[in-house]
């Protein structure tokens, strides 16, 4: 038996071995994808050769040509980070769960980091701040750095996508006295709050309700609106309803001020929110320290995708510091065990998920 917690004799404990082995299979998906991509650059071509030989054989046959042994152990060498205090920035929504918990955890002092996580107004603060280089790195929405490359809403800066920080975990609330309004063919003239223009919430809204024929410009009111605000501009009746990520739904609910209309995962499930976003600049001068960035926050996301970590991590992520939300709320939305203020408790246990994969599909269909 080893000395050490595993079977390997190279962790701790058993718990660390089976994190490093997911974070070393994240990487080997991430790693065949971007090749498979490059050979076959084509989308359609590349899926009907998936197709017909098979993902596995697929992936089989470019290993046999393609050094993944060596490109795997470069990027989990860990060589020391050539800047190490770092400040991230973040909005204090589930959404940015891996980047939050990385810090009470011990993710990124794991890596040789010191980090600040700054906790930011809202995303038109967060994008400046990241442009001004006051902050090293940010939660993003993820068409964000996509925005921020184009030169949309702000001077062009290229920015990288390091992960998806979140997939699901939005929702549609409206004030409770519109419980007899559930057809959005009924909502003309309402008022809306999304958190910013370059978001899944703005581009998500304006599909339901364009799907249901209404001008998403002319018969509803759409409101930028930070995330953190979005509870009291419900209750003062300033809005009729948001589509804005938690836990500002269910605290919504919590309040008993609002229900929820639909999840955003009913809309386009497995759609992406938010990402952990970096500057190309930071990447070419840090790259060691972009290399331990992305290992924390990935073992942070390969623990929160396991829905037996999910009440473990609303405690940890919950305090003022942090989230600063009632630990029950944040436990209903990462759990999928909620009540949804129709006098109902429902159970969806990928109502918010934490695949940190930024499929290419993802970033066309923002862009579109």
């Amino acid at each position: 038996m080893s000395l050490f917690g595993c079977g390997c004799g190279k962790h701790a404990s058993q718990t660390e071995h089976d994190e490093q082995l997911s974070a070393e299979q994240e990487n080997r998906r991430i790693l065949e994808s971007a090749v498979l991509r490059a050979l076959i650059p084509q989308d359609q071509a590349r899926r009907r050769f998936l197709s017909a030989v098979g993902a596995s054989t697929a992936y089989a046959a470019v290993a046999s040509l393609f050094p993944f042994g060596a490109l795997e152990a470069m990027a989990q060498d860990k060589l020391k980070p050539e800047k190490t205090d770092l400040k991230i920035g973040f909005i204090p929504i589930t959404c940015a769960t891996p980047l939050i918990m990385a810090d009470p955890l011990g993710f990124y002092r794991e890596q040789g980091l010191k980090v600040s996580l700054m906790k930011t107004a809202g995303w038109a603060l967060i994008r400046d701040k990241m442009l001004n280089k006051e902050h090293d790195a940010s939660h993003f929405l993820s068409p964000m750095p996509l925005a921020a490359s184009l030169g949309l809403g702000s001077a062009a800066q290229p920015m990288r996508v390091m992960t998806v920080q979140n997939i699901n975990g939005q929702a549609i609330t409206l004030a409770n006295k519109h419980k007899d309004k559930r057809d959005p063919k009924q909502w003309k003239g309402f008022r809306f709050a999304v958190p910013f223009d370059y978001s899944m919430h703005n581009f998500l809204l304006r599909y339901y309700v364009a799907e249901h024929g209404l001008d998403p410009d002319t018969d509803i009111q759409i409101r930028v609106t930070p995330p953190p605000e979005m509870v009291a501009n419900l209750r003062a009746g300033n809005i009729d309803g948001y589509l804005g990520p938690d836990p500002f739904n269910q605290r919504a609910v919590y309040d008993e001020i609002g229900f929820l209309h639909m999840l955003s995962k009913e809309l386009w499930d497995g759609h992406p929110c938010c990402a952990f976003g970096i500057s190309e600049a930071f990447i070419k001068e840090n790259p060691n320290t972009f290399a331990a960035l992305y290992r924390s926050v990935l073992t942070a996301a390969r623990m929160a995708r396991e829905p037996k970590n999910r009440s473990l991590i609303a405690k940890v992520i919950a305090p003022p510091n942090y989230l600063n939300q009632p630990e029950t709320v944040i436990e209903q939305v990462l759990t999928g065990k909620f009540a949804d203020g129709l006098g109902k408790v429902r159970q969806v246990p990928d109502r918010a998920d934490f695949d940190p994969f930024p499929w290419h599909s993802m970033a066309v269909w923002i862009l579109t």
